[in-house]
């Protein structure tokens, strides 16, 4: 199935105007869900009722409305909102080129793609291979739906990809934390080191990793639909106080150990899906649910 553009932009380059359609860059991973249901199994549906009169309100009787002051509002009809909304504008201005790491991935909000409208080929491949070349990203204002927006905009191979960013008094100072500061020996950051060295490869491959919890839990699931009981098993019990570990033993087990990390994916082992579940097959064994306690110190 084609991608679907989000909206039609003007990218600002200097005295060019470059015209892009704006694509989502991700999907939303079909989460397990749940449903809320009564014990007799019938589907509960979600009501707003009244503060004040306690009564539920149909969804054509509702207005949204502004809070200026505590319990007071001022409502607005669906046109005043979509006023408010259409006053947001397509064009994208370019305000500042940057080397493309300075930006601390903190700030990433959602990703885009854009690519080139009618006539908007040769001026976007021009924007792209320069800033390849240059080792820089472009930073942008935009406003969309009733707020601006800084994004960053960043070649790939193949395209741009359009970053919208998140503003300063969006992300938390780490200082905030106070962390205590505590010094390591030579020996330890050497080991450390190793450690780092041994596991290290040469970039990110996504496609290595899966969402184990989720294959995990669409087991037990399929388990469930075949008649079997999902169990839990015993808890871990944890000594009070636990082991004390001296951290080069530690680190020096670490390197005698061998294997990917964990978390990497297994391209021998086969993946589990609901479906599987809901046409009869299922786990030949309940899958545990494992669940660990520890008591406190």
């Amino acid at each position: 199935m084609p991608a679907r553009s989000l909206a039609s932009l003007s990218l600002s380059f200097g005295l060019v105007s470059i015209p892009v359609k704006l694509y989502t860059a991700t999907e939303t991973s079909s989460a397990v869900r749940f449903n809320l249901l009564s014990k007799d199994g019938a589907r509960l549906k979600q009501q707003y009722v009244s503060e004040q009169t306690q009564k539920v309100v149909e969804r054509a009787d509702m207005v949204k409305g502004y809070e200026f002051e505590k319990d007071r509002f001022v409502t607005f009809s669906p046109d005043e909102l979509k006023a408010l909304e259409e006053s947001a504008s397509h064009m994208v201005d370019i305000v500042a080129f940057i080397p493309e790491r300075s930006v601390d991935p903190l700030y990433y909000d959602k990703a885009y793609f854009i690519a080139p409208d009618k006539r908007g080929g040769k001026p976007y491949s021009l924007l792209r291979e320069a800033m390849s070349k240059t080792g820089r990203c472009a930073i942008a204002k935009w406003a969309s739906k009733g707020k601006s927006h800084i994004v960053q905009i960043r070649p790939v191979e193949g395209g741009l990809v359009f970053q919208q960013l998140l503003f300063a008094d969006e992300v938390r100072n780490i200082a905030e934390l106070h962390i205590e500061e505590v010094a390591v020996s030579d020996a330890e950051l050497k080991l450390a080191i190793q450690l780092i060295e041994q596991a290290s490869e040469g970039q990110y491959d996504p496609a290595q990793y899966k969402d184990e919890e989720k294959v995990r839990i669409l087991a037990a699931i399929d388990a469930k639909i075949a008649g079997k009981q999902i169990v839990s098993p015993e808890p871990v019990e944890v000594t009070a106080g636990g082991q004390v570990i001296d951290l080069i033993d530690a680190l020096r087990a670490s390197l005698s150990k061998k294997g990917a990390p964990a978390g990497r994916a297994k391209a021998a082992e086969p993946s589990t899906s609901r479906k599987a579940g809901k046409r009869g097959t299922a786990p030949s064994e309940p899958t545990p649910i494992r669940r660990t306690t520890k008591k406190s110190a």
